[in-house]
């Protein structure tokens, strides 16, 4: 099993009604922005122990799980909206650090969080990294009543219980759907990993199963259409230098089949103020999986 070089801590705190498990590395540094490291869809905060340890010094590292994954725990919910992970996040920051600017990264998911927030907020943010977040394809108004109905018809599957997440018999078992997803990442990332992604639960029958960490909520699909002109007003907001990290792997090719391509991607990247692209070869979306050394080394660069 992968041996972490860097080891880190577990704390939770009240925040917005839920008991945030936050995971931390470091302590905090004089001089140096603490580093926020935001998670993605189905994943959690020990997510990015591989690229922390790859980090060539030590920094003062925050990163939760996301309401409804990982340890977090709170009120049950049957689906989640971006506007309160913004709040979530707003919340973690005036906790943890203040007033002080950070260096945000985001995963994915949490890519799409860091943008929006860095928009919203734009004095909270030093520098940020965009990990393959690239947003949503454009939408038409008159897609919204259809919209509507499947999340209302996504919402009944939930409560029916036909769209619980599958349980594993073993953590193995875990692991080799961690490798299935990700062909690149090793046997030994995989078993770590896991013990993180799942817990072990009481089956129905009474034996023991392993449960992932991740809330069924999570797969409905959002009620409002993705407003590209809104993501555009939240990038031109944004006053901290960015870079935006892809995969050599297309992500998008594969996901959306021609609907939104990395070329649109870069056209919308184009409204940040000021932005790079890089591409991490040999690598699909969970970059910080598949090469978490050159990762570390592009990120540390550009946070200097």
């Amino acid at each position: 099993m992968y041996q972490p070089k860097r080891l880190s801590r577990s704390e939770f705190i009240p925040l917005r009604g839920h008991q945030y498990h936050v995971r931390v590395w470091g302590e905090p540094q004089t001089g140096q922005a603490p580093l926020v490291m935001v998670h993605g869809w189905m994943d959690v905060a020990a997510s990015y122990q591989f690229m922390i340890d790859a980090l060539p010094t030590d920094r003062y590292v925050i990163a939760p799980d996301w309401r409804g994954f990982g340890l977090t725990t709170g009120p049950s919910c049957d689906h989640y909206s971006f506007p309160d992970y913004l709040g979530d996040l707003d919340f973690l920051l005036d906790h943890y650090t203040g007033t002080q600017a950070i260096d945000l990264v985001g995963h994915s998911m949490g890519g799409n969080v860091a943008m929006m927030y860095a928009g919203a907020r734009p004095e909270r943010i030093r520098r940020l990294v965009n990990l393959e977040g690239f947003g949503m394809p454009a939408t038409r108004p008159a897609q919204a009543p259809g919209r509507y109905a499947r999340w209302m018809d996504e919402l009944k599957k939930v409560h029916s219980g036909a769209m619980a997440l599958k349980a594993y018999d073993s953590l193995d078992g875990v692991a080799q759907r961690l490798m299935k997803t990700n062909p690149r990442l090793g046997a030994d990332k995989a078993r770590w990993l896991a013990q993180h992604w799942a817990h072990e639960v009481a089956g129905p029958q009474g034996q023991r199963q392993w449960q992932i960490l991740g809330e069924a909520g999570h797969k409905v699909t959002s009620a409002q259409l993705y407003r590209v002109d809104e993501a555009l007003e939240l990038y031109a907001r944004i006053s901290a230098p960015l870079l935006a990290v892809e995969a050599s792997d297309d992500s998008l090719g594969q996901w959306w089949k021609g609907q939104y391509t990395l070329d649109e991607y870069h056209q919308r990247l184009q409204r940040v103020p000021d932005c790079r692209v890089a591409r991490i070869a040999d690598a699909g979306h969970m970059l910080h999986h598949d090469q978490p050394e050159a990762l570390a080394a592009r990120v540390a660069d550009f946070l200097g």
